[in-house]
């Protein structure tokens, strides 16, 4: 039982120990990294010093343009991929050719559409 209390409280002092270590190290070796770190970069509105709410309402637009970004890519995507899917029908004799034709077409118009009203609400925000 003695030996128990001897192990339990061995194992508590190099716990308390290794916690001082890793916080020593932890506040000490980041430092000399922070100086490498770049300034943060302005909102595309770049509102004057000092005014947090105009560059908190920046990087939300940005963000907004960013999102809005995403969307279209996925857009793109999705098309592309109903693209290969509907070309590979085509090729195993599921389905015609002038579907595939039909599918770039429309592919392409909406595209363009989601484009322009990307556009547009970029404008807006």
């Amino acid at each position: 039982m003695g030996t128990s209390n001897t192990k339990i409280s061995f194992s508590k002092k190099t716990a308390a120990i290794r916690r001082a270590l890793l916080a020593t190290a932890a506040v000490a070796v980041p430092l000399p990294l922070w100086a490498a770190l770049p300034t943060p970069v302005a909102p595309s509105t770049g509102p004057p010093a000092g005014d947090w709410i105009g560059l908190i309402q920046g990087y939300i637009k940005d963000g907004g343009l960013v999102l809005g970004l995403a969307i279209a890519v996925l857009g793109f995507l999705w098309i592309a991929y109903l693209g290969f899917a509907k070309f590979n029908e085509a090729r195993q004799g599921k389905a015609e050719w002038a579907e595939v034709g039909v599918l770039g077409i429309v592919g392409a118009i909406v595209l363009i559409f989601a484009s322009y009203l990307l556009t547009e609400a970029a404008g807006v925000i």
